[in-house]
Order: structure tokens, then sequence, then C-alpha cells
């Protein structure tokens, strides 16, 4: 069966030509109360050079599972913009952060108290790359590419592969890399993951709030993509049970104490601290994400935190260049692949760093 939904882009690229007589759109982004993600444009009179060019706005809360129906004004406060990849041109996406009417921030609203965290260490300069997975489907809810009804050949020929029956929708892909290194995402590389269908892309080294900032809109262009081309992107850590690769958002993380030589007694010393706040943390890694941390299939047990150089099957890895070089980076792989990344790098940053008063992740994570 032909998919239905396709986007008419040969069509409406004789339109997006035509000139906008001076004004601007900005399309503004917000996560919503399922976490995932929602847009809406506006028109400006004039292209923007500083995120203080933009004007608050407001949505439909009631809509998105953010507010009730008697008081449903969410607002919308800029907090980064992008180049438009769609339109071009002058013409941006924006990164929002959501408030509530009473002045305080709505409970999808982490990226707020993340960033006072990253402000009050601001001289730890830390950075994050985070490795992004995720699964492609049909709009019929079949796993992009895969037999109908059944199944492909077992795990093997697929991760980082090349050609037919190996790798699928790699024109996705691709347009994806393009529009995110178009609009100054920080991706720094993309692969076929061990699922057939599951992808990757890496975005890093970022500092501090930037990181959040940059894999959503990094989100926000994938799914926008894939609408083009008819296909669903799951962010879901197990997509699909049995003996299948679950998807994970592993995360890199680095202080500047630890890129300097002799950085790794600082490396030794964050993992004792991720080892007392292995609950903490997991509780801020994703949905589901005990489905995927089995201790199977390249994943730790949730059950219980371990580290070790080069072992993928632990909950943190030491690259063994980093070992050997003896500075650098470590890796988290507890992390699901439907983390928000302001939780994720917020905790981060107060376990690594400290804490801070007035902001605790944990408690933010379960704010309602």
């Amino acid at each position: 069966m032909s998919s239905t939904v396709v986007s008419k882009s040969g069509n409406l690229a004789r339109y997006l030509s035509l000139p906008t007589n001076g004004k601007i759109i900005a399309e503004y982004v917000w996560i919503d109360g399922a976490n995932g993600l929602r847009s809406k444009a506006r028109t400006l009179d004039a292209k923007v050079t500083d995120v203080s060019e933009l004007p608050e706005w407001n949505f439909d809360g009631s809509s998105t599972e953010q507010a009730p129906g008697h008081d449903s004004d969410v607002y919308l406060r800029p907090a980064a913009f992008f180049p438009d990849p769609f339109r071009r041109g002058d013409h941006i996406i924006v990164m929002c952060e959501t408030w509530n009417s009473d002045g305080t921030p709505n409970k999808r609203n982490h990226r707020f108290a993340a960033n006072k965290l990253f402000e009050a260490h601001a001289d730890a300069e830390i950075w994050f790359g985070i490795e992004q997975e995720y699964t492609l489907f049909d709009e019929f809810g079949n796993v992009y590419g895969w037999p109908k009804g059944g199944f492909p050949g077992p795990q093997g020929p697929y991760y980082c592969g090349v050609g037919t029956g190996k790798v699928y929708a790699r024109d996705v892909i691709e347009a994806h890399y393009f529009a995110c290194l178009y609009a100054g995402i920080n991706i720094s590389g993309i692969n076929a993951e061990v699922m057939p269908s599951q992808w990757e892309f890496q975005v890093g080294p970022s500092l501090g709030i930037s990181m959040g900032d940059q894999l959503w809109m990094a989100r926000f262009f994938l799914e926008r993509i894939a609408e083009d081309f008819g296909i669903k992107v799951s962010f879901h850590p197990k997509p699909l049970q049995g003996d299948w690769n679950g998807a994970g958002c592993h995360t890199n993380v680095s202080t500047a104490e630890m890129r300097e030589p002799g950085g790794m007694k600082a490396i030794e010393a964050a993992i004792e601290k991720l080892s007392t706040r292995h609950a903490e943390h997991i509780a801020l890694y994703g949905e589901d994400n005990d489905m995927r941390l089995t201790g199977k299939h390249e994943t730790a047990s949730i059950a219980k935190f371990s580290y070790g150089v080069a072992n993928r099957g632990c909950s943190v890895r030491i690259p063994r260049s980093v070992a050997a070089a003896g500075y650098g980076y470590f890796e988290d792989r507890r992390p699901a692949s439907n983390i928000d990344p302001y939780l994720v790098t917020g905790i981060m940053v107060e376990t690594v760093c400290g804490k801070i008063e007035g902001v605790d992740m944990y408690a933010e994570g379960h704010r309602e």
C-alpha cells in the first residue's frame, strides 16, 4: 500500500521562492506535556539578529496537556533560534521555554532550572555530546522497510551497514544531516544502528545549556523532514520486543579539568559521585527505560551501577583512548532515547559539579 501523506515538496518549492516583502517567518517550537514537540509560525517585520528581539507569545495549553481549560494560556519565551532549513532565507526556527500565567515555569519547562545550574558552574566548562538513537516506522505502524508481517534477518549486518537490505531510508537521514548543518546545529556524525531501520545522530561537543537546545531542535528537524517521506520517527527506548537492540541517548561528559593532562582523576571522581545517585539519575533518564536496560543488547542492568574501560555493558564507559591518554571524557550509557536533555544534562552538572540553592533536578523532573 502506498503512502497517502507524503508532502508534495516539488509543488511547494515554487512558492518558497516567492519574495516575502521584507517579512520574516519565525517558527516557535516548544516541548508539550507528553515530552513531544509542537510548533506554530508568526510573521515578523524584520530580520532577527539576537534572541532578545523575539517577542513573547502564547498557545492553548489545554490542547497540549500543559494547562487546564479554564486557564489555558501558556506563554512562549524565546530561548534560542536557528536558521530555518525549510523556508531558508532570513526565516528562523525558535526554541522556546514555556511559562504559566502566574509567572512560574510550566511543568515541562526544565530548561530554566538546568540553566541556573550551568550559570552557577560556568567555570567548569562542562561539555556534552549526545548520541541520539531512533527508529523509523511507516504510516501504518510497521518498522520501515521490514517485510510486511515478517522480520528481516537477525542483527549483524545492519550496524554502519551499506547496501539494499541492510539500510533503510538513507534519504531521510541525509536530508536531516544537511538540514542540521545548514541551521548551525553542532551535529558531529550519523550512522545506521544495530537494528535495521534504527539510526543515530550525534550532537556535540556542546557547552552547557546549548546541548539541550540543539538536541531538541535536531529532533524537530528530523520529525519535520520525515513528514516529507511519509515516515514516522519513534524515540521509544524499546520499540520492538525480542532479540532486537533498544534505543538510547548515550551522554558523553567532559569538564575542563577532565580535558587536561591527568584528568583521569577528575573522571574517576565524577563516576564515583554518579554511583551514589544511580536511582535519582535513572528516574530522569527516560520513560520505559526498564524495557531497555536489561543487561542484554549492549546495556547494563537498570538495578545496578557499574563502570569500566571500553565496556558497553556498563552503566558508564571510559573509552579506551581516554584511559590510554589519561584524560578526556566519559560516556553515560544509561539515558534512553526519549530523554529530556535538559533534565539529563542538568542532573549531570548537579551531581558532578555540586548542587546549588533553590534547584533540585530530581524534584524538577517530577514537578507537576
